[in-house]
């Protein structure tokens, strides 16, 4: 029985990690069939990952097939609404909870993730992590599960706001302002720093939704 529940485990985590990068973009359909023989797993565990992806809105039902779901204008907004939120509040508990070796490794991630200021698509990984450390400075295991949900969600982003000239200058120093706040204990400047950080991400997605 752990057997199987570790196969159901896999499939999910797989058929997610290849809508995360592209492999499925919003519209298409993903075939059961196909993806128990793409990633070598049988169909029980991949028929119960395509139904938990839907009731979670990554999938959406068309007929008899499950397709990627899409975001329109509104539910964009709301999803950026809902993660400032969230996010602002996991800088605050951070700021107020985090290890000082947790610190350390933030201040490590924004030097290293200098060296990634020209490549787009390794800077939004790096940013996924980045993140993810402050969820998990946070010591709030309900936050952390919420937070899941909205960067599940956002792997139906098909572009990153990164790749927009001059935002990954400008994201790297808003983590940099972000990471001091929480380094200082100053739980208000640090949820102030995080919003402001997602304000600015959602604006240049908007621009570059305006201009596609």
């Amino acid at each position: 029985m752990a057997g199987a529940s570790e196969q159901n485990k896999d499939a999910y985590e797989m058929v997610l990690d290849a809508i995360d990068q592209g492999a499925y973009l919003p519209g298409d359909r993903l075939v059961e069939s196909e993806l128990a023989e793409k990633f070598g797993v049988s169909r029980t565990p991949v028929r119960e990952a395509l139904q938990r992806l839907e009731t979670q809105s990554i999938l959406v039902r068309d007929g008899r097939s499950m397709v990627v779901a899409s975001l329109d204008h509104d539910q964009l907004g709301e999803l950026y609404a809902v993660r400032a939120q969230l996010e602002g509040l996991a800088a605050q508990l951070a700021a107020q909870h985090a290890a000082p070796e947790e610190i350390k490794i933030l201040q490590d991630l924004v030097l290293m993730d200098q060296k990634l200021v020209d490549d787009p698509r390794g800077l939004a990984l790096a940013n996924r992590r980045f993140h993810r450390q402050i969820h998990l400075a946070s010591h709030n295991r309900y936050l952390i599960r919420q937070l899941e949900s909205v960067h599940r969600t956002m792997a139906l982003l098909t572009t990153t706001s990164l790749a927009a000239e001059g935002r990954g200058a400008d994201a790297l120093a808003e983590h940099a302002l972000i990471v001091d706040a929480i380094a200082n204990r100053d739980k208000d400047a640090a949820d102030k720093a995080l919003r402001e950080h997602i304000s600015k991400a959602y604006e240049t997605r908007l621009k570059q939704d305006a201009n596609a």
